[in-house]
């Protein structure tokens, strides 16, 4: 009787999953599309030839040297070149561009008598990835140019290149960036927003599948199709919704290390494992939310608060050991952020499968909860009360 109940369960959702464009456009199409569009919005690694102006009040030969070395660098690009300090303020204003450098009148001059010309730059943070670029290739001129005026002087002093370099510079700095040595935003950001997007897209479609039962008041038809059993009618309901989400998943782990090549140190399997656990893991949060409150608003308000904050407090944008502690635990309760913790060990440091266990075990620790919780949405299907 069992299997006749799970049988009628999974043919019945199957059923419903077909009737309505909504959980296609859910389930499918939302995934995929974000998985795509940031592939491509990344697909050189880090924005480039970002707008940018310049003010030369000196019009000399060192400051023409200057202007050069910005334009040559590959981040920025000067499209502008203002007369005045106001003129290239007015500029950013308008959004024409995000920031201007300004060399000051008599900097050749300045520099070459030792007075100390103050080189200044101006970058729009409003706009954060355009105007850090910006301020970045603008450090990097400004403190270039400022060695470049140190050696000038200390060789005119008498000093023999060598020797001036070795003041100018006297500790060499050799960098290894661990893990991402291309120094490519998209083998970070990329799997972070596809994934996470996946991850809030399961939390709403899990609540749409259980509440629109409630909803529609078909939840008694719904647990009588299932012989009366809430566990049967609750793993019937979303285990073709799992399949379908992991299908999603595995496409967007192909699109990462099969079709961009992203680097993946570490075990391909460990990542589709623990795309599967993710998976389940939101499903139950989507699920314990429904069993927390079994009203198709409140429990969408949940999932879609939590969710939309798991770009924020799981470490995506900001390390979570620097967040207060009390908003620090919150990135625990999202299975997001234990699939963050797998991809950074396992895909980007290839350390064993051995150092992301508890990632993992986590991960199934979430149907606990939900599980605990059934009779109470055992209780709210059989008398179903749609509040609008």
């Amino acid at each position: 009787m069992a299997n006749i109940g799970f049988t009628a369960g999974i043919k019945r959702e199957l059923r419903r999953l077909c009737s309505r464009p909504i959980y296609l456009f859910g389930m499918v199409l939302v995934p995929m599309i974000t998985a795509i569009f940031f592939l491509a919005l990344l697909d050189e690694g880090l924005p480039e030839h970002v707008p940018t102006g310049v003010v030369d009040l000196d019009h000399s030969s060192m400051s023409r040297s200057v202007t050069r070395s910005l334009k040559a660098l590959q981040t920025i690009s000067i499209t502008e070149e203002a007369e005045s300090y106001d003129k290239a303020m007015q500029m950013v204003r308008e959004g024409s561009i995000y920031g201007f450098f300004v060399i000051p009148a008599r900097f050749e001059k300045d520099a070459i008598s030792g007075r100390g010309p103050t080189l200044e730059y101006y970058s729009n943070l409003t706009y954060f990835v355009p105007g850090t670029l910006a301020f970045k290739g603008f450090k990097t001129v400004a403190v270039t140019t400022a060695g470049g005026v140190v050696m000038q002087t200390l060789t005119s002093m008498g000093l023999s290149d060598a020797s001036a370099s070795e003041m100018v510079q006297p500790i060499v700095i050799d960098q290894f960036p661990i893990g991402n040595p291309w120094m490519n935003y998209g083998i970070y950001l990329c799997p972070s927003f596809s994934i996470c997007t996946l991850a809030l897209m399961i939390m709403l479609m899990t609540v749409m599948q259980v509440t629109s039962e409630i909803k529609n008041y078909t939840s008694p038809q719904w647990l009588s199709t299932c012989k009366g059993s809430i566990s049967v009618a609750v793993t019937t309901k979303l285990l073709p919704a799992t399949a379908i989400f992991f299908s999603m998943g595995l496409f967007i782990l192909w699109l990462l290390f099969g079709y961009s090549h992203f680097p993946c140190h570490g075990s391909l399997w460990a990542m589709i494992l623990s795309t599967l656990l993710l998976v389940i893991g939101c499903q139950s949060f989507g699920l314990f939310a429904c069993c927390a409150v079994p009203n198709p608003r409140m429990a969408f308000i949940i999932c879609a608060l939590f969710g939309v904050l798991t770009f924020s407090f799981t470490g995506i944008s900001f390390p979570v050991q620097s967040m207060y502690g009390w908003i620090g635990i919150f990135s625990w309760l999202s299975p997001f952020r234990y699939w963050l913790l797998t991809y950074f060990t396992i895909a980007l440091n290839g350390a064993p499968v051995y150092f992301a266990r508890l990632y993992m075990a986590g991960l199934l620790l979430f149907p606990i909860v939900p599980a605990l919780l059934l009779p109470r949405l055992r209780k709210a299907c059989l008398n179903p009360i749609y509040v609008p």
